[in-house]
Protein backbone atom coordinates (compact mmCIF):
# COMPACT_ATOMS: atom_id res chain seq x y z
CA UNK A 1 0.00 0.00 0.00
CA UNK A 2 2.84 2.40 0.83
CA UNK A 3 4.39 1.58 -2.54
CA UNK A 4 1.09 2.46 -4.24
CA UNK A 5 0.78 5.87 -2.55
CA UNK A 6 4.40 6.69 -3.35
CA UNK A 7 3.66 5.96 -7.00
CA UNK A 8 0.56 8.19 -6.88
CA UNK A 9 2.53 11.13 -5.47
CA UNK A 10 5.35 10.61 -7.98
CA UNK A 11 3.04 10.40 -11.00
CA UNK A 12 0.99 13.42 -9.96
CA UNK A 13 4.19 15.37 -9.41
CA UNK A 14 5.37 14.51 -12.92
CA UNK A 15 2.04 15.66 -14.37
CA UNK A 16 2.36 18.97 -12.52
CA UNK A 17 5.93 19.42 -13.75
CA UNK A 18 4.73 18.99 -17.33
CA UNK A 19 1.96 21.51 -16.67
CA UNK A 20 4.28 24.13 -15.12
CA UNK A 21 6.97 23.80 -17.78
CA UNK A 22 4.86 23.67 -20.91
CA UNK A 23 1.17 24.50 -20.39
CA UNK A 24 0.39 26.98 -17.64
CA UNK A 25 1.46 30.06 -19.63
CA UNK A 26 -0.77 29.19 -22.58
CA UNK A 27 -4.25 30.65 -22.96
CA UNK A 28 -5.93 27.31 -23.65
CA UNK A 29 -7.76 27.59 -20.34
CA UNK A 30 -10.42 24.95 -20.99
CA UNK A 31 -7.82 22.43 -22.14
CA UNK A 32 -5.66 23.20 -19.12
CA UNK A 33 -8.67 22.72 -16.86
CA UNK A 34 -9.33 19.33 -18.42
CA UNK A 35 -5.62 18.44 -18.12
CA UNK A 36 -5.53 19.17 -14.39
CA UNK A 37 -8.71 17.24 -13.70
CA UNK A 38 -7.77 14.19 -15.78
CA UNK A 39 -4.14 13.90 -14.68
CA UNK A 40 -5.06 14.19 -10.99
CA UNK A 41 -7.23 11.08 -11.46
CA UNK A 42 -4.71 9.29 -13.69
CA UNK A 43 -2.19 9.50 -10.86
CA UNK A 44 -4.45 7.22 -8.81
CA UNK A 45 -5.34 4.86 -11.68
CA UNK A 46 -2.03 4.21 -13.46
CA UNK A 47 -0.40 2.25 -10.57
CA UNK A 48 -3.13 -0.39 -11.02
CA UNK A 49 -2.41 -0.83 -14.74
CA UNK A 50 0.12 -3.51 -15.62
CA UNK A 51 0.46 -4.30 -19.32
CA UNK A 52 1.74 -7.80 -20.09
CA UNK A 53 2.84 -6.67 -23.55
CA UNK A 54 5.41 -4.35 -21.97
CA UNK A 55 6.75 -7.13 -19.78
CA UNK A 56 7.15 -9.37 -22.80
CA UNK A 57 9.27 -6.76 -24.57
CA UNK A 58 11.88 -6.72 -21.78
CA UNK A 59 14.99 -8.71 -22.68
CA UNK A 60 14.82 -12.06 -20.96
CA UNK A 61 18.31 -11.75 -19.48
CA UNK A 62 16.86 -9.20 -17.08
CA UNK A 63 14.19 -11.62 -15.89
CA UNK A 64 16.10 -14.91 -15.36
CA UNK A 65 16.06 -16.29 -11.82
CA UNK A 66 19.30 -18.20 -11.20
CA UNK A 67 19.18 -21.37 -9.07
CA UNK A 68 20.73 -21.42 -5.62
CA UNK A 69 24.42 -22.29 -5.44
CA UNK A 70 25.35 -24.80 -2.72
CA UNK A 71 28.99 -24.78 -1.66
CA UNK A 72 30.46 -27.61 0.35
CA UNK A 73 28.72 -30.74 1.66
CA UNK A 74 26.13 -29.64 4.23
CA UNK A 75 25.03 -32.33 6.62
CA UNK A 76 21.45 -33.41 7.04
CA UNK A 77 19.76 -31.90 10.08
CA UNK A 78 17.83 -35.05 10.80
CA UNK A 79 14.46 -33.75 9.68
CA UNK A 80 12.55 -36.76 8.35
CA UNK A 81 10.42 -36.10 5.29
CA UNK A 82 7.86 -38.82 5.92
CA UNK A 83 5.61 -36.53 7.95
CA UNK A 84 2.32 -34.74 7.65
CA UNK A 85 2.27 -30.96 7.70
CA UNK A 86 -0.21 -29.48 10.14
CA UNK A 87 -1.97 -26.18 9.53
CA UNK A 88 0.28 -23.16 9.99
CA UNK A 89 0.10 -21.50 13.39
CA UNK A 90 0.11 -17.71 13.10
CA UNK A 91 1.03 -15.89 16.32
CA UNK A 92 0.99 -12.12 16.74
CA UNK A 93 2.83 -10.33 19.52
CA UNK A 94 0.83 -8.28 22.00
CA UNK A 95 0.18 -4.58 21.45
CA UNK A 96 -0.69 -2.50 18.40
CA UNK A 97 0.93 -3.39 15.10
CA UNK A 98 2.51 -0.82 12.81
CA UNK A 99 -0.36 -1.36 10.39
CA UNK A 100 -2.96 -0.70 13.07
CA UNK A 101 -1.16 2.47 14.19
CA UNK A 102 -0.94 3.69 10.58
CA UNK A 103 -4.67 3.02 10.07
CA UNK A 104 -5.51 4.95 13.24
CA UNK A 105 -3.45 7.93 12.08
CA UNK A 106 -5.07 7.78 8.64
CA UNK A 107 -8.57 7.59 10.13
CA UNK A 108 -7.80 10.55 12.39
CA UNK A 109 -6.61 12.56 9.39
CA UNK A 110 -9.79 11.68 7.46
CA UNK A 111 -11.90 12.74 10.42
CA UNK A 112 -10.12 16.10 10.77
CA UNK A 113 -10.29 16.76 7.00
CA UNK A 114 -14.01 15.91 7.00
CA UNK A 115 -14.59 18.20 9.97
CA UNK A 116 -12.81 21.10 8.26
CA UNK A 117 -14.86 20.54 5.11
CA UNK A 118 -18.07 20.54 7.15
CA UNK A 119 -17.04 23.79 8.87
CA UNK A 120 -16.42 25.44 5.49
CA UNK A 121 -19.88 24.40 4.29
CA UNK A 122 -21.38 25.70 7.53
CA UNK A 123 -19.61 29.04 7.10
CA UNK A 124 -21.08 29.47 3.61
CA UNK A 125 -24.52 28.44 4.88
CA UNK A 126 -24.37 31.05 7.65
CA UNK A 127 -23.28 33.73 5.18
CA UNK A 128 -26.23 32.87 2.96
CA UNK A 129 -28.59 33.13 5.93
CA UNK A 130 -27.40 36.65 6.72
CA UNK A 131 -27.54 37.76 3.06
CA UNK A 132 -30.35 39.36 1.11
CA UNK A 133 -31.13 37.03 -1.80
CA UNK A 134 -32.06 38.25 -5.26
CA UNK A 135 -32.97 35.98 -8.16
CA UNK A 136 -30.94 36.46 -11.36
CA UNK A 137 -32.04 33.44 -13.35
CA UNK A 138 -30.42 30.99 -13.44
CA UNK A 139 -28.26 32.40 -10.62
CA UNK A 140 -28.89 33.79 -7.15
CA UNK A 141 -27.28 37.00 -5.94
CA UNK A 142 -26.61 37.06 -2.19
CA UNK A 143 -25.93 40.59 -0.90
CA UNK A 144 -23.77 40.52 2.23
CA UNK A 145 -24.30 43.54 4.52
CA UNK A 146 -21.42 45.80 5.58
CA UNK A 147 -18.66 44.01 3.70
CA UNK A 148 -16.72 44.04 0.44
CA UNK A 149 -16.58 40.26 0.02
CA UNK A 150 -17.06 38.84 -3.44
CA UNK A 151 -17.08 35.15 -4.34
CA UNK A 152 -19.09 32.37 -5.97
CA UNK A 153 -20.33 29.04 -4.63
CA UNK A 154 -22.18 26.84 -7.12
CA UNK A 155 -24.91 29.03 -8.65
CA UNK A 156 -24.88 31.65 -5.88
CA UNK A 157 -22.87 34.87 -6.25
CA UNK A 158 -22.01 36.49 -2.91
CA UNK A 159 -21.46 40.25 -3.10
CA UNK A 160 -20.73 42.84 -0.39
CA UNK A 161 -23.07 45.82 -0.19
CA UNK A 162 -20.16 48.22 0.43
CA UNK A 163 -18.99 47.85 -3.18
CA UNK A 164 -19.78 50.60 -5.67
CA UNK A 165 -22.23 49.99 -8.49
CA UNK A 166 -19.39 50.03 -11.06
CA UNK A 167 -17.46 47.48 -9.08
CA UNK A 168 -20.53 45.31 -8.67
CA UNK A 169 -21.12 45.30 -12.43
CA UNK A 170 -17.66 43.95 -13.26
CA UNK A 171 -17.59 41.56 -10.33
CA UNK A 172 -20.98 40.05 -11.21
CA UNK A 173 -19.80 39.47 -14.80
CA UNK A 174 -16.64 37.81 -13.45
CA UNK A 175 -18.48 35.62 -10.95
CA UNK A 176 -21.11 34.62 -13.50
CA UNK A 177 -18.34 32.95 -15.52
CA UNK A 178 -17.48 30.82 -12.47
CA UNK A 179 -21.13 29.90 -12.02
CA UNK A 180 -21.82 29.14 -15.69
CA UNK A 181 -18.71 26.94 -16.11
CA UNK A 182 -19.35 25.11 -12.81
CA UNK A 183 -15.92 25.92 -11.41
CA UNK A 184 -17.12 25.17 -7.89
CA UNK A 185 -17.59 21.50 -8.81
CA UNK A 186 -13.91 21.28 -9.75
CA UNK A 187 -12.88 22.63 -6.38
CA UNK A 188 -15.35 20.43 -4.49
CA UNK A 189 -13.89 17.41 -6.28
CA UNK A 190 -10.47 18.23 -4.83
CA UNK A 191 -12.00 18.88 -1.42
CA UNK A 192 -13.26 15.30 -1.42
CA UNK A 193 -9.85 14.07 -2.58
CA UNK A 194 -8.28 15.96 0.31
CA UNK A 195 -10.49 14.06 2.74
CA UNK A 196 -9.38 10.64 1.49
CA UNK A 197 -5.79 11.69 0.67
CA UNK A 198 -5.15 14.41 3.26
CA UNK A 199 -1.49 13.38 3.42
CA UNK A 200 -0.89 13.85 -0.32
CA UNK A 201 0.57 17.34 -1.00
CA UNK A 202 -0.08 17.01 -4.73
CA UNK A 203 -3.86 17.20 -4.22
CA UNK A 204 -3.47 20.63 -2.60
CA UNK A 205 -1.23 21.81 -5.44
CA UNK A 206 -3.70 20.61 -8.07
CA UNK A 207 -6.52 22.52 -6.36
CA UNK A 208 -4.42 25.68 -6.06
CA UNK A 209 -3.45 25.63 -9.74
CA UNK A 210 -7.03 24.98 -10.79
CA UNK A 211 -8.30 27.94 -8.74
CA UNK A 212 -5.75 30.20 -10.44
CA UNK A 213 -6.81 28.84 -13.83
CA UNK A 214 -10.45 29.61 -13.02
CA UNK A 215 -9.53 33.24 -12.38
CA UNK A 216 -7.62 33.44 -15.67
CA UNK A 217 -10.68 32.09 -17.51
CA UNK A 218 -13.11 34.56 -15.93
CA UNK A 219 -10.73 37.52 -16.38
CA UNK A 220 -10.20 36.74 -20.05
CA UNK A 221 -13.91 36.48 -20.86
CA UNK A 222 -14.95 39.60 -18.94
CA UNK A 223 -12.03 41.74 -20.16
CA UNK A 224 -12.77 40.83 -23.77
CA UNK A 225 -15.61 43.40 -23.77
CA UNK A 226 -13.81 46.32 -22.08
CA UNK A 227 -10.25 45.52 -21.06
CA UNK A 228 -9.37 49.07 -19.90
CA UNK A 229 -12.32 49.35 -17.53
CA UNK A 230 -11.68 45.87 -16.18
CA UNK A 231 -8.04 46.78 -15.43
CA UNK A 232 -9.23 49.80 -13.46
CA UNK A 233 -11.61 47.63 -11.44
CA UNK A 234 -8.96 44.99 -10.83
CA UNK A 235 -6.32 47.44 -9.65
CA UNK A 236 -8.15 50.30 -7.97
CA UNK A 237 -9.95 48.74 -5.03
CA UNK A 238 -9.27 46.27 -2.21
CA UNK A 239 -11.97 43.63 -1.95
CA UNK A 240 -12.52 41.31 0.99
CA UNK A 241 -12.23 37.56 0.71
CA UNK A 242 -13.09 34.44 2.60
CA UNK A 243 -10.53 31.77 3.40
CA UNK A 244 -12.53 28.93 1.87
CA UNK A 245 -10.60 26.77 -0.55
CA UNK A 246 -13.52 25.78 -2.78
CA UNK A 247 -15.09 29.18 -3.56
CA UNK A 248 -14.04 31.39 -6.46
CA UNK A 249 -13.15 34.85 -5.14
CA UNK A 250 -13.06 37.85 -7.43
CA UNK A 251 -10.14 39.43 -5.64
CA UNK A 252 -7.97 38.88 -2.61
CA UNK A 253 -7.63 41.29 0.29
CA UNK A 254 -4.44 42.98 -0.89
CA UNK A 255 -2.97 44.66 -3.96
CA UNK A 256 0.50 45.01 -5.42
CA UNK A 257 2.92 47.57 -4.00
CA UNK A 258 4.86 48.05 -7.20
CA UNK A 259 4.60 49.48 -10.70
CA UNK A 260 2.53 47.17 -12.88
CA UNK A 261 2.26 48.17 -16.53
CA UNK A 262 2.46 51.88 -15.62
CA UNK A 263 0.04 51.78 -12.67
CA UNK A 264 1.59 52.87 -9.37
CA UNK A 265 -0.23 51.34 -6.40
CA UNK A 266 0.04 53.15 -3.09
CA UNK A 267 -1.53 50.68 -0.71
CA UNK A 268 -1.69 46.97 0.00
CA UNK A 269 0.93 44.21 -0.04
CA UNK A 270 2.22 41.99 -2.81
CA UNK A 271 -0.41 39.57 -4.06
CA UNK A 272 0.93 36.82 -6.30
CA UNK A 273 -2.45 35.84 -7.73
CA UNK A 274 -3.27 39.41 -8.82
CA UNK A 275 0.09 39.71 -10.54
CA UNK A 276 -0.50 36.47 -12.39
CA UNK A 277 -3.99 37.58 -13.45
CA UNK A 278 -2.69 40.88 -14.80
CA UNK A 279 0.19 39.20 -16.64
CA UNK A 280 -2.18 36.66 -18.17
CA UNK A 281 -4.57 39.42 -19.28
CA UNK A 282 -1.68 41.03 -21.15
CA UNK A 283 -0.91 37.85 -23.07
CA UNK A 284 -2.16 37.42 -26.59
CA UNK A 285 -4.05 34.27 -27.42
CA UNK A 286 -1.73 31.31 -27.85
CA UNK A 287 -1.26 29.96 -31.35
CA UNK A 288 -3.20 26.80 -32.10
CA UNK A 289 -0.03 24.95 -33.02
CA UNK A 290 0.96 25.17 -29.36
CA UNK A 291 -1.87 22.76 -28.62
CA UNK A 292 0.56 20.08 -29.73
CA UNK A 293 2.17 20.49 -26.32
CA UNK A 294 -0.62 18.36 -24.91
CA UNK A 295 0.89 15.44 -26.81
CA UNK A 296 3.63 15.48 -24.17
CA UNK A 297 1.09 13.68 -22.03
CA UNK A 298 1.51 10.56 -24.19
CA UNK A 299 5.22 9.84 -23.46
CA UNK A 300 4.67 10.75 -19.81
CA UNK A 301 1.85 8.22 -19.44
CA UNK A 302 3.80 5.60 -21.42
CA UNK A 303 6.78 5.99 -19.10
CA UNK A 304 4.51 5.53 -16.08
CA UNK A 305 2.86 2.45 -17.58
CA UNK A 306 6.28 0.99 -18.36
CA UNK A 307 7.29 1.49 -14.73
CA UNK A 308 4.13 -0.02 -13.24
CA UNK A 309 4.13 -2.97 -15.66
CA UNK A 310 7.74 -3.91 -15.07
CA UNK A 311 8.05 -3.26 -11.36
CA UNK A 312 6.87 -5.56 -8.62
CA UNK A 313 7.27 -5.62 -4.92
CA UNK A 314 10.10 -7.84 -3.72
CA UNK A 315 8.93 -11.27 -2.67
CA UNK A 316 10.36 -13.34 0.12
CA UNK A 317 11.57 -16.27 -1.97
CA UNK A 318 12.61 -18.35 1.01
CA UNK A 319 9.21 -18.12 2.69
CA UNK A 320 7.40 -18.84 -0.59
CA UNK A 321 9.54 -21.93 -1.19
CA UNK A 322 8.91 -23.15 2.35
CA UNK A 323 5.18 -22.64 1.85
CA UNK A 324 5.23 -24.57 -1.41
CA UNK A 325 7.13 -27.45 0.19
CA UNK A 326 4.62 -27.49 3.06
CA UNK A 327 1.73 -27.55 0.59
CA UNK A 328 3.37 -30.41 -1.32
CA UNK A 329 3.87 -32.35 1.88
CA UNK A 330 0.24 -31.83 2.86
CA UNK A 331 -0.90 -32.99 -0.57
CA UNK A 332 1.22 -36.14 -0.37
CA UNK A 333 -0.16 -36.91 3.09
CA UNK A 334 -3.69 -37.10 1.68
CA UNK A 335 -2.80 -39.86 -0.81
CA UNK A 336 -3.28 -43.47 0.22
CA UNK A 337 -0.59 -44.71 -2.18
CA UNK A 338 2.04 -43.17 -4.43
CA UNK A 339 2.49 -44.26 -8.03
CA UNK A 340 5.92 -45.37 -9.15
CA UNK A 341 6.27 -42.18 -11.22
CA UNK A 342 5.47 -40.08 -8.13
CA UNK A 343 7.97 -42.09 -6.06
CA UNK A 344 10.69 -41.63 -8.68
CA UNK A 345 10.04 -37.87 -8.92
CA UNK A 346 10.08 -37.47 -5.15
CA UNK A 347 13.29 -39.44 -4.72
CA UNK A 348 14.96 -37.51 -7.55
CA UNK A 349 14.11 -34.29 -5.75
CA UNK A 350 15.53 -35.59 -2.47
CA UNK A 351 18.63 -37.07 -4.12
CA UNK A 352 19.46 -33.83 -5.92
CA UNK A 353 19.14 -31.72 -2.77
CA UNK A 354 20.59 -33.93 -0.04
CA UNK A 355 24.07 -35.44 0.38
CA UNK A 356 24.95 -38.92 -0.71
CA UNK A 357 23.90 -41.58 1.75
CA UNK A 358 20.65 -39.94 2.82
CA UNK A 359 18.49 -42.52 4.57
CA UNK A 360 15.99 -44.17 2.22
CA UNK A 361 18.00 -43.64 -0.97
CA UNK A 362 20.05 -46.39 -2.53
CA UNK A 363 21.10 -47.66 -5.93
CA UNK A 364 21.44 -45.43 -8.94
CA UNK A 365 20.67 -41.71 -8.88
CA UNK A 366 16.98 -41.09 -8.40
CA UNK A 367 16.11 -44.73 -7.73
CA UNK A 368 14.44 -45.64 -4.44
CA UNK A 369 14.00 -49.18 -3.15
CA UNK A 370 10.63 -48.10 -1.73
CA UNK A 371 9.48 -51.38 -0.24
CA UNK A 372 12.89 -51.91 1.40
CA UNK A 373 12.74 -48.38 2.86
CA UNK A 374 9.20 -48.97 4.14
CA UNK A 375 10.23 -52.23 5.86
CA UNK A 376 13.23 -50.63 7.57
CA UNK A 377 11.14 -47.72 8.85
CA UNK A 378 7.89 -49.52 9.67
CA UNK A 379 7.91 -48.16 13.22
CA UNK A 380 7.78 -44.61 11.75
CA UNK A 381 4.89 -45.00 9.36
CA UNK A 382 4.42 -42.49 6.54
CA UNK A 383 1.30 -40.51 7.36
CA UNK A 384 -0.17 -41.09 3.90
CA UNK A 385 -0.32 -44.87 4.47
CA UNK A 386 -1.32 -45.12 8.12
CA UNK A 387 -4.55 -46.97 8.74
CA UNK A 388 -5.53 -45.06 11.90
CA UNK A 389 -4.12 -41.61 12.54
CA UNK A 390 -3.16 -40.32 16.02
CA UNK A 391 -5.93 -38.40 17.74
CA UNK A 392 -5.88 -35.35 20.02
CA UNK A 393 -7.93 -35.93 23.20
CA UNK A 394 -11.60 -35.53 22.31
CA UNK A 395 -11.18 -36.06 18.55
CA UNK A 396 -13.31 -38.88 17.13
CA UNK A 397 -14.72 -40.07 13.83
CA UNK A 398 -13.20 -41.08 10.52
CA UNK A 399 -9.52 -40.68 9.69
CA UNK A 400 -10.25 -37.44 7.82
CA UNK A 401 -12.31 -36.01 10.69
CA UNK A 402 -9.64 -36.91 13.24
CA UNK A 403 -6.94 -35.34 11.06
CA UNK A 404 -8.79 -32.01 10.88
CA UNK A 405 -9.73 -32.03 14.55
CA UNK A 406 -6.21 -32.88 15.72
CA UNK A 407 -4.63 -30.27 13.48
CA UNK A 408 -7.03 -27.56 14.68
CA UNK A 409 -6.57 -28.34 18.37
CA UNK A 410 -2.77 -28.50 18.11
CA UNK A 411 -2.85 -25.16 16.29
CA UNK A 412 -5.01 -23.64 19.06
CA UNK A 413 -2.85 -25.08 21.84
CA UNK A 414 0.38 -23.71 20.41
CA UNK A 415 -1.16 -20.30 19.74
CA UNK A 416 -2.43 -20.00 23.31
CA UNK A 417 0.76 -21.19 25.01
CA UNK A 418 3.45 -19.50 22.91
CA UNK A 419 5.26 -16.77 24.85
CA UNK A 420 4.63 -13.68 22.70
CA UNK A 421 6.64 -11.49 25.11
CA UNK A 422 9.72 -13.25 23.78
CA UNK A 423 9.91 -10.68 20.97
CA UNK A 424 10.67 -7.86 23.40
CA UNK A 425 12.99 -9.95 25.52
CA UNK A 426 15.37 -10.81 22.67
CA UNK A 427 14.66 -7.74 20.50
CA UNK A 428 13.03 -9.53 17.56
CA UNK A 429 11.04 -7.81 14.82
CA UNK A 430 9.14 -8.56 11.63
CA UNK A 431 7.83 -11.93 10.45
CA UNK A 432 9.62 -14.93 11.98
CA UNK A 433 9.11 -18.43 10.60
CA UNK A 434 9.65 -21.49 12.78
CA UNK A 435 9.67 -25.03 11.37
CA UNK A 436 8.88 -27.68 14.00
CA UNK A 437 8.95 -31.47 13.73
CA UNK A 438 7.81 -33.90 16.39
CA UNK A 439 6.80 -37.53 16.77
CA UNK A 440 3.77 -39.08 18.44
CA UNK A 441 5.09 -42.44 19.64
CA UNK A 442 3.40 -45.78 20.28
CA UNK A 443 2.15 -44.58 23.67
CA UNK A 444 0.71 -41.30 22.35
CA UNK A 445 3.45 -39.16 23.88
CA UNK A 446 5.05 -36.27 21.99
CA UNK A 447 8.77 -36.96 21.60
CA UNK A 448 11.78 -36.00 19.45
CA UNK A 449 10.73 -32.36 19.11
CA UNK A 450 13.01 -30.40 16.78
CA UNK A 451 12.79 -26.83 15.55
CA UNK A 452 14.49 -24.51 13.08
CA UNK A 453 14.29 -20.71 13.24
CA UNK A 454 16.37 -17.61 12.63
CA UNK A 455 16.90 -17.11 16.38
CA UNK A 456 17.76 -19.79 18.99
CA UNK A 457 15.20 -18.36 21.42
CA UNK A 458 12.42 -19.04 18.92
CA UNK A 459 13.59 -22.62 18.49
CA UNK A 460 13.68 -23.14 22.26
CA UNK A 461 10.21 -21.67 22.76
CA UNK A 462 8.71 -23.75 19.95
CA UNK A 463 10.24 -26.93 21.41
CA UNK A 464 8.94 -26.02 24.88
CA UNK A 465 5.36 -25.45 23.71
CA UNK A 466 5.13 -28.53 21.49
CA UNK A 467 6.70 -30.72 24.20
CA UNK A 468 3.85 -29.94 26.61
CA UNK A 469 1.14 -31.05 24.18
CA UNK A 470 -1.29 -33.44 25.91
CA UNK A 471 -0.93 -37.17 25.46
CA UNK A 472 -2.58 -38.39 22.25
CA UNK A 473 -4.23 -41.60 21.15
CA UNK A 474 -1.43 -43.27 19.13
CA UNK A 475 -1.72 -44.15 15.48
CA UNK A 476 -2.14 -47.75 14.38
CA UNK A 477 -0.98 -49.87 11.45
CA UNK A 478 -2.26 -53.46 11.07
CA UNK A 479 -3.75 -53.18 14.58
CA UNK A 480 -0.40 -52.28 16.17
CA UNK A 481 0.54 -48.84 17.59
CA UNK A 482 3.20 -47.04 15.54
CA UNK A 483 5.20 -43.82 15.62
CA UNK A 484 3.94 -40.96 13.44
CA UNK A 485 5.94 -37.86 12.54
CA UNK A 486 4.39 -34.41 12.22
CA UNK A 487 5.68 -31.13 10.78
CA UNK A 488 4.27 -27.90 12.24
CA UNK A 489 5.02 -24.51 10.62
CA UNK A 490 4.72 -21.53 12.98
CA UNK A 491 4.68 -17.90 11.84
CA UNK A 492 5.38 -15.38 14.59
CA UNK A 493 4.27 -11.91 13.47
CA UNK A 494 6.02 -9.35 15.65
CA UNK A 495 4.54 -5.86 15.87
CA UNK A 496 7.05 -3.10 15.25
Amino acid sequence: MIHYFLQVVLFQLLFLVVYDLFLKKETFFNYNRLYLLVTSVLGFVIPFIKLDVLQQQIPQEFKVQLPAVLIGNPASDGMVTTSTTLDTVVIASQGFSATEIALCIYAMGVFIASLLFALKLRKIHRLKQTATLQKMEPFTLALLPDTEKAFTFLNTIFLGTNLSETQKSHIIQHEMVHAKQLHTLDLLFFELLKIGCWFNPMVYLFQQKLRTLHEFTADRLVASTNKSAYYQTLLSEVFGTTNISFVNTFYKSSLIRQNVFGFVLKFGSTDGLVKKRIVMLQKTNSKKIFQLKYLLLIPAVCAMLFYTSCSSEKENVEDNLADRIANLSAEISTKETLTQAEKDALVTLIYNNFPEGTKGISGEKGKLLYEEWQTENLSDVPFAKIQKVPAYPGCEGSNEEVKKCTSKLIQTFVGENFNTKLANEVNLSGRQRISVQFKIDRTGSVIDVKARAAHPSLEAEAIRVVSILPKMTPGEENGEPVNVIYALPIIFQIDE
